[in-house]
Formats: structure tokens, C-alpha cells, sequence
């Protein structure tokens, strides 16, 4: 007699669990990982990784570096690709509330590669003047208030973060972290031609991050 049922699925569902917890693993080392690091934060044998490796290297989530070294393949960024839309979608209602709100033009930025990208763009309908603000517009963490929300955000911080010019001269920004969402590091700001009241629009900008953080999660 073969093995139960019961005992296929539960080795299925470890060795599938097994795969996910790699790939966070790989996810997480920019210099990528060596097969035996890997084996010794999963604690299983180097074998069972060569075993891992292999459907994931053909679905092309994982590659091997000419040293040997694994890394994220180029299915993770097709992945990310598809989902992107899905996660604009669940935030333009709060987008446009908060753009309508502050007059200011209001925008989601998700870390990808190390830089924030705004995803998803909304310009408020009243203004006759306000900043153009690109969809798929790059920039450094470090500068933007956008930018300066994510990294606030994995200090543990859920307060709004305000900055005077740093992407654009003479434009203000005010922006706060998504949190809450696994695996999505964002954050949703405004944009303005004119000084923003941190206090108010600060709060704005802070129940909107939550509102997008309920909706994706």
C-alpha cells in the first residue's frame, strides 16, 4: 500500500512552504545567497535546496549568478508587473478623496529596486495650478517626502513626513507610510505648488495611508 493521503499533502504543503520561505530568503539578500546559506537558514540539507531550486528556477523566480549564488529571477518582476494595477485600483478612492481634500495633486509610491515609483497618480478636479506628477516617475528613498514615509515606515513610524523641494523646486510634499500590507512597502503623499498645513493635511494624508492599507490588505 502507498502512503496516506493525509501524509502527500502535508509533505506537499512543507516542501511548497519550504520553496515561499526561500524565495523571502533570496528576496532579502541583495548579493544573493550561496545554496549551502541557504540550507543553514532553512535548516534542511543542501539537497533538499538543489530540489527547491528546480521549480523555482523554471518558473523563473530564481537564477543562479555565475558564481553559483541564487537571486531573484526575472518572473518575480512579471509578477509584480501583474499586480501593480490591481494595487492602483485599490487605492484610487482614497487617492482621489485626498486629492479633492487638500487641493493638491495626491500619489501612491511602492518601493521597486531600491527606489519609490508612483503607481497610481490623482490630480484634483477644482485647482487651476497644480503640480504633474508622472505615473512611473523614479526617485531615491532618500529624497521626497514620499520616499522619506517608506523609510519612516520600516522605523516604525506612521506619522507624515513633510519636505520643501527636493524632487521639484518650489513644490511642497507631505506623505505617510502604508503599513499593514505583507509584502508591499508604499507610501501616499501630496504634492503642491504651494506650502501644505502639515497639521491638516498631515492628518489627511495619515487616513488615507490607512484607508489604502485596509483595502490591500
Amino acid at each position: 500500500m502507498g502512503p496516506e493521503p493525509t501524509t502527500r499533502a502535508g509533505e506537499t504543503a512543507q516542501t511548497l512552504d519550504r520553496g515561499l520561505r526561500l524565495l523571502h530568503l533570496v528576496a532579502d539578500a541583495p548579493g544573493g545567497l550561496t545554496v549551502t546559506e541557504a540550507a543553514q537558514r532553512l535548516g534542511v540539507a543542501r539537497a533538499a535546496v538543489y530540489r527547491l531550486v528546480g521549480p523555482l528556477t523554471e518558473h523563473g523566480l530564481v537564477r543562479r549568478d555565475g558564481g553559483g549564488r541564487l537571486r531573484l529571477g526575472a518572473g518575480v518582476l512579471n509578477l509584480a508587473r501583474r499586480a501593480q494595477p490591481l494595487l492602483a485600483e485599490g487605492a484610487l478612492p482614497a487617492l482621489r478623496r485626498l486629492a479633492e481634500q487638500t487641493g493638491a495633486t495626491a500619489h501612491l509610491t511602492v518601493v521597486e529596486g531600491g527606489e519609490g515609483v508612483a503607481l497610481a497618480v490623482v490630480e484634483p478636479s477644482w485647482t487651476a495650478f497644480h503640480v504633474a506628477y508622472r505615473t512611473g516617475s523614479r526617485h531615491p528613498l532618500e529624497r521626497g517626502a514620499a520616499g522619506r514615509a517608506v523609510l519612516a515606515g520600516r522605523a516604525g513610524s506612521a506619522g507624515p513626513v513633510s519636505t520643501v523641494g527636493e524632487l521639484q523646486p518650489g513644490a511642497y510634499g507631505v506623505a505617510a507610510p502604508v503599513l499593514g500590507v505583507p509584502g508591499l512597502e508604499a507610501s501616499v503623499g501630496v504634492v503642491a505648488l504651494a506650502p501644505l498645513d502639515a497639521g491638516t493635511v498631515g492628518t489627511q494624508v495619515v487616513t488615507a495611508a490607512e484607508a489604502i492599507g485596509r483595502a490591500l490588505s
